[in-house]
């Protein structure tokens, strides 16, 4: 199994695009490869009445790996949860251990588990568990004998990169992909399809405000863990 420089895990389809897109993409073009890992089938993400969840969640495994497609992502994992199901449990974080000691990533991008108030509890519980994964139990060989007898060795993670943190401390420059950032949410059609006419302008003044004083024009902002043991 070839190793990852980037891992994104992310609750729904959509949210790899709308929380990292930007940075993906010059990720991509700097040579990086990056691999999605996507927790849940989005099958509960619509308004509309005549949908039914299982053809949600065709459509937005679709739209997906489209988004991806057009970023240049090397590889989209789908790990098939429902959609606002997601719990803290040893079955849930043993599962990231393995997607994690399987594709061995240098860094790790997640949804902010910290973030308060209006979050959606998915994001919330798949930044904690990503977090737990990633720092001890990833790393520590004793964590899962039975992963070490499957062929799953330990792996430490280097970096961690939380997309929706309140309090930034890490700004990434996305001046020059935020063109290839908005043509990948617009793949997602069941989620942007009903959005207002011109939304995509007030996202951009979003990310400038973001890039003030960083001596670029567009930011994407995360809260950023270096693990160094």
């Amino acid at each position: 199994m070839q190793e990852y420089d980037a891992m994104i895990i992310a609750p729904h389809p959509d949210d790899p695009e709308f929380g990292i897109g930007g940075t993906v993409a010059r990720w991509i073009r700097e040579g990086r490869r990056v691999i999605y890992i996507i927790l849940t089938n989005g099958n509960k993400g619509s308004d509309d009445p005549e949908i039914t969840p299982a053809r949600l969640a065709e459509i937005r495994a679709t739209e997906q790996k489209e988004a991806a497609r057009m970023l240049g992502v090397s590889e989209v994992v789908f790990l098939d949860h429902d959609d606002q199901s997601l719990e803290d449990t040893p079955d849930f974080r043993k599962e990231i251990v393995r997607v994690i000691r399987t594709y061995k990533p240098h860094t790790v991008a997640a949804p902010d588990p910290y973030r308060k108030y209006v979050w959606h509890r998915d994001h919330r519980i798949a930044g904690q568990v990503v977090l737990d994964a990633v720092y001890p139990l990833a790393r520590d060989r004793l964590a899962y004998p039975d992963l070490i007898d499957g062929g799953f060795q330990p792996h430490k993670v280097k970096e961690l990169l939380f997309w929706g943190a309140e309090q930034p401390n890490y700004f990434s420059d996305v001046s020059h992909t935020w063109d290839l950032k908005i043509a990948a949410l617009h793949c997602h059609k069941s989620q942007v399809g009903h959005f207002p006419a011109g939304w995509e302008d007030g996202f951009k003044s979003m990310h400038a405000t973001r890039a003030k004083d960083k001596g670029y024009e567009l930011a994407e902002a995360f809260y950023r863990v270096e693990l160094p043991f």
